[in-house]
């Protein structure tokens, strides 16, 4: 089926979004278990698995609407050098990826394009459980102090 240019390039900024997003969680990840931050290396994994299955459903949604997937295009990438500074760069990716997709989602519904507006919609949902748990976090360190939170994070 052929989509719209303006969907099908809004669709290739979002998989920009993600696949930067993989790459920074990744990252994360494997800092946090490098530290023996064995819970938080699991649960940022996690996320950037969650990532990772977004990236395929944008790939697969542009492939159906006859566009081509762009790979190769990413956003600035922001390591933290600590679990706070990781936690912070993490948020603002979210932040901008639920900003994105709200966007993405209004251009869809006005362009008639339901069915990805249906895809991006189921998205913003786990990009928002995302925020919420990295808020958590940051509410943790502020309530409990940096180090009893990391003592947490051992398992």
């Amino acid at each position: 089926m052929k989509g719209n240019a303006k969907i099908i390039a809004m669709l290739n900024n979002l998989l920009a979004d993600e696949l930067t997003a993989i790459n920074q969680y990744i990252v994360h990840s494997e800092m946090c278990a490098n530290w023996g931050y064995a819970n938080l290396h699991k649960l940022i994994e996690k996320r950037a698995i969650d990532e990772m299955k977004h990236a395929e459903k944008l790939i697969g949604r542009i492939l159906f609407l006859e566009g081509r997937p762009v790979v190769s295009t990413l956003n600035k990438i922001a390591i933290g050098a600590e679990v706070p500074a990781q936690h912070a760069n993490d948020h603002a990716a979210e932040v901008d990826a639920i900003r994105n997709y709200n966007a993405g989602i209004k251009l869809a519904a006005e362009l008639g394009d339901n069915g990805t507006r249906e895809l991006l919609e189921s998205t913003l949902k786990d990009e928002e459980a995302h925020i919420d748990w990295i808020e958590a976090q940051r509410d943790q360190i502020r309530q409990m102090g940096l180090p009893n939170y990391l003592v947490e994070q051992l398992g």
